[in-house]
């Protein structure tokens, strides 16, 4: 069955600002069964059937913009595509425009910047390289970059690059390194602040360094290796490092927090660690290829089963490759914890030896930002749900799991606790 398009107007003084901005209408894109002309399942994969969800669309449709509302008002947010998986059925929610002037409205398949949601395809990348026998997680760095043999490269495993925990990379690479050699330089003369995966420290440099291992041992240059073995490989068709001139058209633009427009600047590692362009239809597609609802490849589901797999814990939550997930039921208050700033710095985590199975019964999540983007990516495997939040502007993490976490309580109370429980 096709998709079901419908307009709803927001109450009197829903969604309103100074900037028109939220002057048309939400609309709800439901997609009443997953099937080949679902906009989330397109592509040669065939999808795998759940049982629908018991939920009446018109219900749906109050339960997130009541959840949605008080954000968009306070950040004056130009544009959101919001994406529901509920029982592995997809249903989108697009409210405003691609931009605060002059904008067209905002669908399934307008691309957004998703900012570090980029490192899970990357992540996904290095684990491909791996099913294939080019990549050992457990050799260190400059095993795949011979330019820094000798230098403390020798001593960081690549699984380090994958968790953070490589001994505190920066959050971004230093404003004075603006060409490839002075890249290498840095690295070869980087020193670790700390033994090797005993804390995380979040990074943007180690992320991309994970990108240069991984596109190395598969003898790719890293755009044309995600694009060939995950982006084609996983049926997304709105999805790029680089957006071809044909789809600039269907590009939201970003604002930042002076309602300014701005883009991307890509910069040294940006391919790599954060300069990922999508849309919520082939997010979606991307959550539910990560819960077995799609069929991709024997060797990619290998590779996405990879980064799912646990390998440190810190105070919050347990760390995969890049993802970050938590049993359920899980505390609004944990996760908040766990997507919070303070996260970016350095953190004591325990290794998992050996490394955790796959589970189901947790939730997954990822926050990624640029300039003027907000991300936020969630989903739970035993619920097959998923979660994909984009804005094209930038606010807090918390308000975008809060945003999550108030839908979670009305469709999914179970996997929610209240503050008082002793589980978290």
């Amino acid at each position: 069955m096709a998709s079901k398009t419908s307009r709803i107007t927001p109450p009197r003084g829903v969604l309103r600002n100074r900037c028109r901005l939220l002057a048309g209408l939400l609309m709800a894109v439901v997609a009443t069964s997953v099937t080949a002309q679902s906009p989330a399942l397109v592509g040669e994969a065939a999808p795998v059937k759940s049982t629908p969800a018991v939920i009446e669309p018109a219900q749906l449709e109050t339960i997130v913009v009541t959840a949605i509302q008080p954000l968009v008002e306070k950040y004056q947010v130009p544009g959101v595509a919001l994406a529901l998986t509920i029982d592995g059925e997809p249903y989108f929610f697009n409210i405003g425009d691609t931009a605060m002037e002059g904008g067209a409205p905002v669908t399934e398949r307008t691309l957004f910047e998703i900012g570090s949601v980029s490192k899970t395809f990357t992540a996904t990348l290095a684990a491909y390289a791996e099913v294939k026998g080019a990549l050992d997680f457990r050799k260190p760095v400059s095993a795949y970059l011979p330019a820094l043999r000798g230098s403390a490269m020798d001593s960081i495993a690549v699984l380090n690059l994958a968790t953070h925990t490589a001994g505190h990379f920066p959050l971004q690479v230093p404003a004075d390194v603006r060409s490839d050699e002075q890249l290498l330089d840095y690295f070869r003369n980087w020193q670790p602040q700390y033994t090797p995966g005993s804390k995380r420290t979040y990074s943007n440099p180690g992320s991309g360094l994970l990108g240069l291992v991984a596109a190395r041992s598969l003898h790719q240059p890293f755009a044309s290796a995600m694009e060939e073995h995950i982006f084609r490989g996983l049926g997304l068709s709105d999805t790029y490092i680089r957006v071809p001139a044909e789809k600039m058209a269907g590009y939201a633009e970003g604002h930042n927090s002076k309602h300014q427009p701005v883009r991307l600047d890509m910069g040294l590692l940006g391919e790599e660690a954060y300069g990922v362009r999508s849309s919520a239809a082939d997010l979606t597609r991307y959550l539910a290829a990560q819960m077995q609802l799609v069929k991709v490849s024997g060797d990619l589901e290998k590779a996405l089963a990879q980064t799912r797999r646990g390998y440190f814990e810190t105070d919050h939550y347990v760390q995969d490759m890049v993802w970050e997930q938590y049993p359920l039921p899980v505390k609004a208050s944990r996760l908040l914890a766990g997507n919070a700033r303070d996260m970016i710095g350095d953190q004591p985590v325990v290794a998992i030896s050996p490394a955790l199975a796959v589970q189901k019964n947790v939730l997954i999540n990822k926050t990624g930002s640029t300039g003027g983007f907000s991300t936020y990516v969630a989903f739970i495997p035993e619920k097959h749900f998923g979660f994909v939040l984009l804005a094209n502007k930038y606010f807090p993490n918390e308000e975008r799991v809060e945003v999550m976490y108030k839908i979670l309580e009305s469709l999914m109370p179970d996997v929610t606790a209240a503050e008082t429980d002793a589980k978290q």
